[in-house]
């Protein structure tokens, strides 16, 4: 019988995730109330969740996704106008100062639901979605693929950075919007510079993580991936192809939104550079650096080179982005299925304690 890795023993993946997420909810009490650090350390948790969003479009369902800084960028919108609402005074001061500054005598209307905290939370997170599925039907059904999916998405991110860019009294243009008080809900301010905000991003990630953990182990996540394998040969089975695609399009997008709405909770900022071009193309970075085809190389990818460009960038200062290209190509020449290959590829030599589960006995059986 051929040696069972136990890289690829679902227990051994459940028990890692569950020990790795635990031991990183500890930070906070063995560091201490380091303000800096904790605010910092979140902000690598949200990159997490936007390698993550790659991770599930890309590296199992085969969309190549330029585009997930869309979801992220109108999500990070959507929570500051709602963050801006919480300051404004509904009778003495409705409206933000940087819509005076642009002449505006009267709150917009787009702006309007803003006021209740609990709409614009679900507009934040469910427009991105709404988008997301409406696009990735028109690429989907038209049975784009490949490269074409890649500039379309491209193409689409450019335009919403220009129109955030170019809508100065909507959006603050390129000054962006500031919320100058932290977020609240339920009672409780959310200090961007507290072990809350560290747990709270964690929170997110660790529960997008398990859930699409649990979803590629149902028969929807093998679909998906017989999909990204051989499309034709899934369509020719009966599945409906286009579907699933705008599914797992859609379910990315959430979880990039998520992210989204999780950053400006941290920052208390959000500007077009949410929507740069170049940012989304790093998320591509990172979970290739990781692992794509890997939940948790994804993550480690994002959350490696954010910490290496925070403690060895500033040397290294315009050449950071020369190094990190240089990574991306090592990686792709000789880790294709980047770190988590390289960490499958040296476990394979460690034996398996695990006696093998029933589905690989009746696997045998039959």
């Amino acid at each position: 019988m051929e040696k069972r890795n136990l890289y690829h023993d679902k227990r051994a993946q459940w028990a890692v995730y569950l020990v790795a997420f635990g031991v990183l909810a500890l930070i906070p009490v063995w560091m201490g109330d380091d303000p800096f650090t904790l605010n910092q350390y979140a902000r690598y948790g949200v990159f997490g969740i936007l390698a993550l969003s790659v991770s599930l479009v890309w590296g199992f369902g085969g969309i190549l996704s330029l585009g997930q800084g869309i979801a992220f960028g109108m999500a990070a919108y959507g929570m500051a106008a709602t963050m801006q609402m919480q300051y404004q005074d509904p009778v003495n001061d409705p409206i933000p100062s940087f819509m005076l500054t642009n002449e505006l005598t009267a709150l917009p209307t787009v702006w309007e639901p803003f006021w209740h905290t609990s709409v614009g939370l679900i507009l934040a997170m469910g427009i991105p979605v709404v988008f997301f599925v409406l696009f990735g039907l028109l690429m989907f059904q038209a049975r784009l693929a490949g490269a074409f999916v890649a500039i379309m998405t491209l193409a689409m991110l450019g335009a919403w950075y220009n129109m955030a860019y170019d809508m100065q009294p909507f959006t603050a243009g390129f000054n962006g919007i500031s919320p100058p008080n932290a977020f609240q809900a339920f009672g409780v301010e959310v200090d961007p510079y507290s072990s809350m905000i560290y747990w709270v991003s964690l929170g997110v990630l660790a529960a997008l993580t398990l859930l699409t953990k649990l979803l590629l182990q149902s028969k929807f996540g093998t679909i998906i991936q017989a999909i990204r394998d051989d499309s034709e040969r899934a369509r020719f089975l009966g599945y409906n192809v286009a579907f699933y695609q705008v599914v797992v399009f859609a379910l990315g997008g959430l979880i990039a939104a998520l992210g989204g709405m999780v950053w400006v909770i941290i920052v208390q900022y959000v500007s077009p550079t949410a929507l740069e071009i170049f940012f989304s193309i790093t998320i591509v970075i990172w979970a290739a650096v990781g692992g794509r085809m890997s939940l948790f190389g994804a993550i480690f990818g994002a959350i490696f080179i954010n910490a290496a460009q925070s403690y060895v960038g500033d040397e290294f200062q315009a050449t950071w982005f020369i190094i990190l290209g240089t990574v991306f190509i090592v990686v792709v020449r000789f880790l294709p299925k980047g770190f988590a290959g390289l960490f499958e590829y040296a476990i394979s030599f460690v034996p398996n304690p695990l006696p093998p589960s029933r589905s690989l006995i009746s696997g045998q059986q039959k």
